[in-house]
């Protein structure tokens, strides 16, 4: 009997996300499952054995909520997928609705979105509470309803039924692991590298402030991805710590693995706001695989993950002077620096990759629909 169709679903999401496609569409695709991933693009294409195909993009939230979810809908059901895998929360009425249908439906839950709804600035602030408790009964309804949960974090998969749900964590895949280039580390330059979202919340201001307090030209910081809002990159700019600063913009994933593998240290000082303490960032496993040492915002979650490993510093992400102490004494002990970055890497190779969540993924699917012997 021939593997079910997987047709993965996002409306929010850049069709080549590194969870969705790199991880999870390209990964299914190279086990000889039938793929199709549905997502905001410009054409339909076949990338890697994944047959992406193409919604229209249409502009503002509003538009992406109403069109585009249901251009996403009509999409699937042209697919006629055996099962159907979603990413965005906006998406759980079509997910009922496929379910109703008597569809294999699964809703993969990438942050807390109830908490996250709390701090969204773009929400007037007395609608967060209303619009936080409907989502959570929502997906609660979503969770006893569809076919089965997929969750990116222990906190959010215990707020699931635990017989349908699995744990799938945003590991970097041993593919990328093993192509990565590795210059000896000594012969790195000084750079700090921030790879992600550009925003306040995630520690831009303490990030420039802390290279402020460094005042050294030669250690420069690198950062990756996207200013959001817009407008805040002028507003950076005019901070005195830009000037130690490398914006480089939004890099592809070979682009991004070459920095990452040609750098000194990686950050994730992220804010302690509820949302970020119940997740894992991507960056600061990906820092580890790349043999690197973090200085990271001292979380319960993230401490837990890694174990005893002492591969990064954790400091408190509020304070400028400890995220500056931190990278200065990882640039003065490189021997020290090196060693982290090692016991990071051997425990990504080891056990927190790609590789022993997938199959996770591969058994809840098998689950749903068994294969006939």
């Amino acid at each position: 009997m021939p593997l079910p169709k997987i047709v993965h679903l996002t409306s929010a999401h850049p069709p080549f996300d590194v969870r969705i496609f790199h991880r999870q569409c390209i990964s299914l695709a190279q086990e000889g499952y039938p793929v199709a991933l549905i997502a905001p693009h410009a054409q339909d294409e076949v990338r890697q054995g994944v047959k992406v195909r193409a919604v229209k993009k249409t502009k503002g939230r509003l538009g992406r909520m109403l069109g585009t979810v249901w251009a996403v809908y009509k999409q699937a059901l042209a697919e006629r997928g055996d099962i159907y895998h979603f990413h965005d929360p906006e998406l759980i009425p079509i997910g009922l609705l496929l379910r109703l249908q008597g569809k294999k439906v699964i809703y993969d839950v990438h942050e807390d979105v109830p908490t996250d709804i709390l701090n969204k600035n773009w929400i007037p602030r007395p609608l967060r509470g209303p619009l936080a408790g409907a989502m959570r009964l929502l997906e609660g309804l979503a969770g006893h309803l569809l076919s089965g949960v997929v969750a990116v974090t222990k906190p959010i998969a215990a707020r699931f039924p635990a017989h349908k749900t699995i744990l799938l964590q945003n590991f970097p895949h041993p593919q990328e692991i093993a192509a990565l280039g590795r210059p000896p580390y000594p012969a790195r330059p000084p750079r700090l590298l921030y790879a992600g979202s550009i925003t306040a919340v995630r520690g831009l201001f303490e990030m420039l402030t802390a290279m402020q307090l460094l005042q050294d030209h030669r250690v420069r910081l690198t950062l990756i991805g996207a200013f959001a809002p817009p407008g805040l990159q002028a507003e950076v700019e005019r901070h005195p710590g830009f000037r130690y600063v490398d914006f480089l913009g939004y890099k592809n994933r070979p682009e991004t693995l070459e920095l990452l593998a040609d750098s000194r240290i990686g950050l994730a000082v992220l804010h302690p706001i509820p949302s970020f303490l119940v997740s894992q960032p991507t960056k600061l496993y990906e820092y580890m695989m790349a043999g690197i040492p973090f200085v990271a915002s001292d979380f319960p979650l993230w401490r837990d993950s890694i174990g005893d490993a002492e591969c990064g510093i954790f400091v408190n992400p509020k304070d400028p002077e400890a995220i500056a102490g931190a990278i200065r004494w990882l640039l003065e002990h490189p021997a020290e620096a090196e060693a982290m970055g090692q016991r990071g890497r051997r425990l990504v190779l080891e056990r927190l990759n790609w590789g022993v969540e997938f199959t996770k993924l591969t058994a809840l699917y098998g689950r749903l629909c068994p294969l006939e012997v």
